[in-house]
């Protein structure tokens, strides 16, 4: 915010508080402090700083090792537009942007390339990757079978928790979609996504569309805003025909919902 970015001028780096916290800034880089909550949690969250942006985003999980941080904030660079398809990634410039050493960044872009996000060419270094319209409708054509089944096992074994689980995240999507919060709306996709997964009840499925999804989220992030209140509309049906048990409905708005993500991409690659 502008009162923290005013305390910390042109300092490498400060401490400020923000209501009841404490907050570490170390700028102008992405790193990671500790936010210590009136409740006495602690919260692991990231800074991204760019020139003319500072975004805080908590993560979901406490400690995780710095290349991990490294690779999702790059992944984030790439699904927000702030690294195009096409672009060179350059170690140095992303590690001195970052504040980190080369070592993270270069396994980042390791990790990033299985997920297909990233293309690593021999002799000329690692790109964005760049999907072409007729491969983009294959992974979505794909990912849509594996979802609809997933859609159809959480009709059958999601609980309580499930369903609550879900139902916040699309009010969330929906309040994000609606400030023009695209970070904050992708992320409410994804997790939502996933809970359908976790409500299914099958361990094989995440690992098994995990490989498709950071190529699809690409995908969705360029629709974003195309699509809009329109994708909630989606996720509201999917959620309540698996909310409600049933079964063959929650495989059908899940089938429907990613044929109009194809649709939408049809008309933008027109």
């Amino acid at each position: 915010p502008p009162a923290i970015l005013a305390k910390v001028g042109r300092k490498r780096s400060a401490t400020v508080r923000t209501g009841s916290a404490m907050v570490l800034l170390l700028l102008p880089t992405a790193t990671i402090f500790n936010e210590q909550l009136t409740t006495g949690t602690f919260q692991t969250t990231r800074i991204i700083y760019f020139p003319t942006t500072l975004a805080c985003v908590p993560l979901k999980f406490n400690h995780l090792p710095l290349r991990q941080v490294v690779a999702d904030t790059i992944r984030e660079m790439i699904l927000t537009g702030a690294l195009q398809p096409g672009e060179r990634l350059l170690e140095d410039d992303l590690a001195k942007k970052l504040g980190v050493s080369r070592n993270p960044v270069r396994e980042a872009i390791r990790s990033l390339e299985a997920t297909g996000l990233v293309e690593v060419q021999a002799r000329k270094g690692a790109y964005v990757s760049g999907l072409e319209p007729n491969e983009a409708i294959q992974l979505l054509e794909l990912r849509s079978v594996i979802e609809a089944y997933a859609a159809e096992l959480a009709a059958k074994n999601r609980t309580d928790l499930d369903i609550t689980k879900m139902k916040d995240l699309i009010e969330k999507g929906k309040k994000a979609s609606a400030d023009n919060d695209l970070v904050a709306a992708s992320s409410c996709h994804r997790e939502f996504h996933l809970a359908i997964e976790h409500a299914a009840g099958n361990r094989y499925l995440e690992s098994t569309v995990e490989p498709l999804r950071s190529q699809t989220e690409l995908i969705f992030s360029r629709l974003a805003d195309r699509r809009g209140v329109l994708s909630w509309s989606e996720h509201t049906e999917i959620y309540r025909a698996i909310a409600d048990g049933d079964v063959k409905l929650a495989r059908k708005c899940t089938i429907n919902h990613m044929m109009s993500v194809t649709n939408d991409l049809k008309a933008l690659t027109k």
